[in-house]
């Protein structure tokens, strides 16, 4: 069985489905192989402009690392596994289009380092979402403890970290881990409404806003406003910028190219 699908849904928008539902969808080295697969095929696609992530089933968008198949394995492959989660979930973070997190259910340890590398997070009423390493003698190795802090603040980060404590879809929601919440059955039908409409938008304004935010964070104000500064400068010339004018004037719905 494919541990990984990936399909292009209403034109533009990719839809990429960690497939073991069996074992909560966690990151088996094989599910792990089949991902970069997925993303090789991503960074080649010219045509999709938000990416969706979500689990298959209805309990685990994805539950961190196989445990089981952890427990087989040496201290040096333990490391060399974690660092191939992180090096993935970094590709994710640094693909040039939205992508959003469509959690279903459980997000644990590497589930939801995974999520916080996605540039939104929309989940069900059932989601549960920790970083819960430490209950397991361990701490979050994928990335885990830099973005959440740069998400939610270091205190805040600390706390959920340092108590492995598990929230729920509406305390993560209050703690702005999550952006939106939607009920359980209507989570897939949320997730696509919110991606047609960035989809509907110019794709490379889209790109470059992601470029200025992901990049600026990185760095002091004044660097920042001039990596935005920067792709701005790179909306100008296209013609996408030209129709969304036109569209404006002629009172019409813009019909984006992306050039």
């Amino acid at each position: 069985m494919q541990t990984v699908l990936f399909d292009v849904v209403e034109d533009y928008i990719g839809l990429l489905t960690l497939n073991r539902p069996q074992a909560a969808n966690a990151f088996s080295v094989e599910l792990l192989k089949d991902l970069n697969d997925c993303l090789n095929q991503i960074e080649k696609h010219d045509h999709i402009r938000v990416l969706i992530i979500k689990g298959s089933g209805e309990k685990a968008f994805c539950a961190g690392a196989d445990l089981k198949e952890r427990e087989k394995m040496s201290d040096d492959k333990v490391v060399e596994t974690v660092k191939r989660i992180k090096e993935t979930i970094h590709r994710i973070e640094s693909l040039p289009i939205p992508v959003i997190a469509s959690i279903n259910g459980a997000a644990f340890g590497g589930g939801l380092e995974l999520a916080l590398a996605c540039d939104i997070r929309i989940a069900s009423t059932q989601a549960l979402l920790g970083l819960t390493e430490t209950s397991l003698g361990i701490i979050p190795g994928a990335g885990g403890t830099q973005r959440l802090a740069r998400l939610i603040g270091p205190g805040k980060a600390k706390y959920l970290i340092f108590t492995a404590r598990r929230l729920t879809a509406e305390e993560a929601y209050k703690y702005g881990i999550i952006e939106r919440i939607a009920d359980r059955n209507k989570l897939v039908e949320t997730v696509l409404a919110e991606a047609s409409i960035i989809a509907e938008n110019g794709p490379i304004g889209v790109q470059q806003a992601k470029e200025a935010i992901q990049s600026g964070l990185n760095t002091d104000l004044k660097s920042g406003l001039e990596i935005e500064e920067q792709c701005y400068k790179k909306t100008i010339p296209t013609q996408d910028r030209i129709e969304g004018i036109k569209a404006f004037k002629e009172k019409r719905k813009p019909h984006y190219k992306g050039k």
